[in-house]
């Protein structure tokens, strides 16, 4: 089953559009990693200011892989050189257990 590893962050309401706007115009550099199925980036809706950051695996290497990769080391070198969006940051990891499709 797949690996599933979601970062949470913590932004405050006027850094939530340059959040927004550094995902929308990263480089994708993860898409290409070998064992990478899927990212997505979850705006909060009411009552939260956390972000989630997930992205799903084939297994737990493949991740390991990409966070020990030049690739992250330098799209998160970026972010940090123009000052972090988020207040805070942690790392929720999980195997699939079970899924299923929907139309």
């Amino acid at each position: 089953m797949s690996f599933v590893a979601i970062n949470v962050l913590t932004v405050p309401e006027p850094m939530r559009q340059t959040l927004e706007e550094r995902f929308a115009g990263r480089a994708g550099e993860v898409d290409k990693m070998d064992g990478f199925e899927h990212f997505e980036l979850l705006r909060p809706v009411e009552g939260s200011d956390r972000y989630l950051v997930y992205t799903r695996w084939d297994s737990r290497d493949s991740f390991d892989a990409w966070v020990q990769s030049r690739a992250f080391g330098q799209g998160h070198a970026q972010a940090a050189a123009s000052g972090p969006a988020a207040t805070d940051a942690e790392l929720w990891t999980f195997e699939v257990a079970e899924t299923r499709g929907g139309a």
